[in-house]
Order: C-alpha cells, then structure tokens, then sequence
C-alpha cells in the first residue's frame, strides 16, 4: 500500500470559481501594490549601503555570542556570518560583520568601528579586524538597478522560449503567473518589513524558474490533449489537463516545502529570508499554474488545429504517483 497525497484518479472542476480565484490575486496585488508605495521594503546593507568588516581570531565564531555583544551599540541592520575554507586551519576562524549606514551618513564612522571592535574584544579577546569596506548609496543604487533588471530581462525570455514553444495565448498566461508571483512575493516582504537584500532577488529568480516548470507540465499536457480530443471543449480538456498532472504537482511542491521548512527551523538566521521568499514561492507559484496561468489561457482562448503533429508532447513525468 503506497501513501498519495492526491487520489489516483482525480475530477475537480479547477474553472468553477475562476473569477472568485482571479479576483483574490487581483486583490493581493493591489495589497502588495498599496504596501510598496506606502511603507516600501526594508532594504538590507546591500541596497541600502553599509560596511563590511572581516574579523579573525582563534576561538571558534559564536555568531549568537557576536550579536548579543552589538546589540547594546544599536547600530540597525547587523548581519554577522562565519566564513567556512577548506585552506582555514583550526587557528583561524572568520566572520563577517556587515553594518547598515547609519542615517545621514554613507558609511559607518571609524567612531562605530572603533564601538564595535571594542564590544566584540569583550567577549573575544583576541579578536582582530582583518579588513574594513564601505558601500555607498550610488553602489547599491546600482545594485537595485541591477536586480530590476535581472528579474525583468528573466520574465521576458520565459515570454520567448513559451511563444517560441506553444503559442503567444500560452506565453501570455505563463508571463502573467510570473509577474503574479513576484508581485505576490514583494508584497508580502514589504507587509511584514522583512529584511531585502541580494539573497531576496536570487529566490525572486529561482521563484520564476519553479513556476515556469510547473506552468509548462501544465501546458505541455493542455496540447497533447487539445490533439488528442479534438471536440472536447476547450474548458474540459483544461480541466481534464490539470487533472493528469495534480498528482505530480503535489508531489513536486510538498516535498519541496518539506525541505524549505526544514531549513527555515534549523538553518538559522542568516538564511532565513531567502528560505521564507523560497517557500512563499513555491506556495504562490503551484497555485497561479493552476488558477492563473491557465485561467488567462481559458480566457484568450487557443487556436485548436495545428499543422504540425507533436512528437513530444505531455511530459514522462506528469504521472507519477504522489
């Protein structure tokens, strides 16, 4: 006897409350929307400028042990990480100390780093500042340029490869669940103030990829099956699509969020956004293959006899049993 999370066989009508579905993400946009231009994001050193300081001493990094020590000093935004290297013997332990720009300056004074090196010798005598960098407003402007422009350039070739694929009908459904998800995704950064920074884009873009994946099994099975019955309607064979993969869609995305949670428990703080963004994600991007991208397909409608015959249709593993 095998555990499924779906039945076998499934018979849901995903298009029965397509409006109710299209109009809570409508309503969740223009949340995320209205908290962006009211309260924006809570931009991290990396966007909003700050100093790197690399520490080294002989006791082992207590990353715990260096926040309590700067929490008196409160300087805002600390990020503190130990740096793992294979060429590090025992003697040599590293962090990474990162520290926001305090308000009206571009940097932290030498006044804050002398605070700092002087609270972090109090529990870490031998402590010692290898390096101090700076990073000013015009560098993490560009850096927020810079990721504008990756997560954009990276929705349009999905726009591409899917026109290139299916047709434009599919392609506008996929870029639609794609801007859904994202939009989703920094709404809900900017709701609760969680801290953006660099790691944030990196699951904005792993976000579009997952999605996509899941988007083209859909989509994939959508045309072998608008072949395949040729006078079904187009909602039915819709329906009986998404029916077909539900089985792989589950199994894709909890055993996804399985390991997402895990590492949200134990993997600590300093991965804890990108982990939070990834499982936000993953949650958002199964729900807008089903209800989004293929509404928008429903809804623009899809030519239904193709000159060429497909030898690749549907895909080896929309069947697996979950």
């Amino acid at each position: 006897m095998r555990l499924r999370l779906v039945p076998q066989e499934t018979s849901f009508d995903f298009f029965k409350r397509w409006k109710l579905w299209l109009g809570i993400s409508a309503l969740m946009m223009v949340i995320g929307f209205a908290s962006f231009a009211l309260q924006g994001l809570n931009f991290g050193i990396d966007f909003r400028g700050g100093t790197t300081i690399r520490t080294e001493s002989t006791q082992p990094v207590d990353v715990g042990q260096y926040r309590d020590a700067l929490t008196a000093l409160e300087l805002g935004d600390v990020s503190i990480t130990e740096v793992f290297d294979p060429t590090f013997g025992p003697e040599r332990n590293v962090a990474m100390i990162r520290i926001q720009a305090q308000e009206g300056d571009e940097a932290v004074s030498a006044e804050t780093i002398a605070a700092t090196e002087e609270a972090l010798s109090a529990v870490v005598p031998d402590i010692q500042f290898v390096s101090v960098e700076s990073v000013g407003p015009k560098v993490s402007g560009e850096l927020i340029q810079t990721a504008v422009i990756a997560v954009v350039l990276a929705i349009g070739a999905v726009l591409i490869y899917i026109w290139l694929r299916f047709e434009w009908q599919f392609a506008l459904g996929a870029v639609v669940a794609l801007v859904h998800d994202v939009i989703l995704t920094i709404g809900i950064f900017s709701e609760l103030q969680i801290r953006f920074d660099l790691a944030i884009i990196a699951a904005l873009l792993t976000i579009v990829g997952y999605s996509l994946n899941d988007t083209v099994v859909v989509f994939d099975r959508v045309r072998e099956n608008l072949r395949k019955y040729k006078k079904m309607e187009l909602k039915e064979v819709m329906n009986l699509s998404i029916n077909e993969t539900l089985s792989r869609t589950m199994m894709t995305s909890v055993t996804t969020l399985l390991a997402l949670i895990s590492l949200y428990v134990l993997g600590g703080d300093v991965i804890r956004g990108f982990v939070f963004a990834m499982i936000w994600g993953v949650i958002v991007g199964t729900y807008s293959s089903v209800f989004v991208a293929s509404t928008i397909l429903l809804w623009l409608g899809v030519k239904r006899d193709w000159s060429k015959p497909t030898n690749n249709s549907g895909n080896q593993f929309a069947n697996i049993d979950a």
